[in-house]
């Protein structure tokens, strides 16, 4: 065991002990058993959304971000026009994305306490022909918002357009069902519910449709069809891989299949994410969203009313008692945010309640209830 705080934060997150010492090793990039990692990483990772006979998993150094615009890069052709829902910080960031790589798009937008609505959906779709895909946040971690997945689905299907969805906060934890919603590419990350360590995204792409996006992307390494076939042929990666993250992700992939895969992993995170808000709640804070639309991933508090409150102290205070808590994203109101991901179990979850309990008394708040 160490003395390292717990994560309460939206990736990276807390990790077992397993997962770091599948580190420990150094791994030849070619060489054969570091390639076969890469393959069964692969083979399990399309498995969790059901997906084994109809999509491709093509993995990619870095961040979440990386992989989300390799996928827009890949999959929109240059002449596409994708409609991004917006409800939060993430959202945005995708719309960022298509600007930035040249790929027409259009929003729309919302409150980042509302879900986004399939029949807004629906009805632009209906006016505008020219839209190619719908590019979703699964879950906005901005807020902690879920959006409905499969009713997103339902429509970009009926209209025969293309569906990218962000599930980096989702995957592994949330069911998403590729059988049941027709999903072109779902991407997560290695530092998300999967419990790995950051570094490490994939995209998992409906082989038809990757079949034609050679010559879309503007990015010669972020190109996943590229990188799809260069696998196919080789078994490597076509540029350095991040040879630990990948070992840490395959060690965890194990842990989360002995523990029950995505039910039993969802269900520890909902366990947690009531834990929290009961506890959060008895100590006078009050949560962003109703429970209704809370996915069990990470939640948003209001920030104290009391003069006494200043976030950068109470995150130190907070930290000295073993927990490391994420700041708001919100743009209207102060805020701050709880992560229920990781390896800490309710022991971790009770503990950064009492710990904040402790800092309230510390700094002398009185007032926990947001303004008004």
């Amino acid at each position: 065991m160490t003395n390292d705080p717990i994560l309460l934060t939206p990736g990276p997150l807390t990790t077992s002990r397993r997962t770091k010492e599948a580190m420990l090793r150094d791994w030849g990039s070619w060489d054969v058993d570091f390639n076969r990692i890469t393959g069964r990483i692969r083979e399990s990772l399309v498995k969790i959304i059901h997906a084994e006979n109809t999509h491709e998993c093509v993995p990619l150094q870095g961040s979440g971000t990386f992989a989300v615009e390799a996928a827009i890069g890949t999959l929109v052709p240059k002449n596409g026009h994708v409609l991004v829902p917006v409800n939060g910080a993430y959202c945005q960031r995708i719309a960022k994305i298509c600007k930035t790589i040249g790929r027409r798009h259009s929003t729309l937008d919302y409150a980042e306490s509302a879900q986004v609505r399939a029949e807004d959906i629906d009805r632009k779709l209906a006016a505008d022909p020219s839209i190619t895909h719908v590019a979703l946040v699964h879950c906005e971690t901005g807020t902690g918002i879920l959006n409905p997945l499969e009713d997103v689905a339902r429509v970009a299907a009926k209209h025969g357009k293309g569906l990218i969805v962000d599930a980096m906060s989702s995957f592994g934890a949330i069911d998403i069902d590729v059988r049941k919603q027709p999903i072109d590419a779902i991407i997560g990350a290695s530092g998300k519910c999967l419990e790995g360590v950051p570094g490490m995204g994939f995209i998992l792409i409906r082989r038809p449709v990757l079949e034609k996006c050679e010559g879309n992307s503007p990015s010669l390494a972020m190109d996943l069809y590229g990188q799809w076939i260069y696998m196919g042929k080789t078994t490597q990666w076509r540029f350095t891989p991040p040879t630990h993250v990948v070992a840490a992700l395959d060690e965890a992939i194990r842990q989360f299949e002995e523990e029950g895969g995505q039910p039993a992993r969802g269900a520890r995170y909902a366990k947690n994410c009531e834990q929290l808000i009961s506890g959060m709640q008895a100590l006078g804070f009050q949560s962003f969203l109703p429970r209704a639309l809370q996915a069990p991933i990470i939640v948003t508090f209001h920030a104290p009313a009391d003069p006494a409150y200043d976030f950068k102290r109470f995150y130190d205070e907070v930290k000295q008692r073993g927990y490391i808590l994420y700041p708001g994203k919100l743009t209207q109101v102060e805020t701050f945010r709880v992560g229920c991901m990781g390896h800490f179990g309710p022991e971790g979850m009770n503990g950064a309640v009492a710990a904040i309990a402790d800092t309230v008394k510390a700094m002398g708040i009185k007032r926990i209830a947001a303004a008004a």
